[in-house]
Order: structure tokens, then sequence, then C-alpha cells
């Protein structure tokens, strides 16, 4: 497992991050995927990822904090959902749980152009 973090970077963190951190982080929160944040006294802003590292996995209100457009660190109990809103999801492209519109019949599509022959 030790060799995993400190050669490759999609488990978790690189041996760079993972001493960026040791050093110069402070913790600052976790969100509800388990992901953990941290930033330094540059004001420098990071994430350390729970499983499999995948962008996505941030929600919109740490997104907003990582990207400096909000300096408020969120929390968890200060979310208020709509009835309309979703929970928060990866993106499940390239997985069996991906999108699928319904099969259109060939018939009920016309193309607009003639294949070349």
């Amino acid at each position: 497992m030790f060799l995993k973090v400190i050669f490759t970077w999609w488990n978790k963190q690189t041996l760079g991050t993972f001493l960026k951190t040791l050093f110069t982080g402070s913790y600052v929160g976790k969100d509800s995927f388990g992901n953990k944040y941290y930033k330094n006294k540059k004001n420098e802003r990071w994430v350390i990822y729970s499983n499999k590292v995948e962008a996505t996995k941030i929600t919109s209100e740490w997104y907003l904090w990582m990207h400096h457009t909000i300096d408020k660190i969120p929390e968890d109990k200060d979310k208020k959902k709509f009835s309309w809103q979703k929970e928060h999801a990866e993106n499940k492209t390239g997985t069996k749980n991906s999108y699928k519109p319904t099969k259109i019949k060939k018939d009920a599509v016309q193309k607009k152009y003639q294949t070349w022959k």
C-alpha cells in the first residue's frame, strides 16, 4: 500500500502531496464523500480523495472553496436542499451506471444527408 502512495498519483495522493500536507497543510474539513480538504499559509488549497482520484467527487460547495470563489468553509449543517435538488454524484460515464437513452427505431430517424457510394 505504501509503495502505491509513493509511485502512483491515482491512489489518493503522491509522495509530494503527502509531504506538503504533513509539513505545511492544515486540515480544513471533510465532505460527504470522505474527501479531506487542506490549505497552507499561502492560501493554496488541495484535496486528498477518500478512494480513487476522481475530480467529479468534489461537491459544488467544496468546488467553490477550492477555486477561491468563496472563503467560508462549507459545512454540511449549513446546506439546505430544495425538494427539486438531487444529491451530488460523481461522473458515471464509462460505467454500468452511465446514462443510456432509450433506443430509437431506425425508421423513425430520417437522414438529413445522403451517404457517399
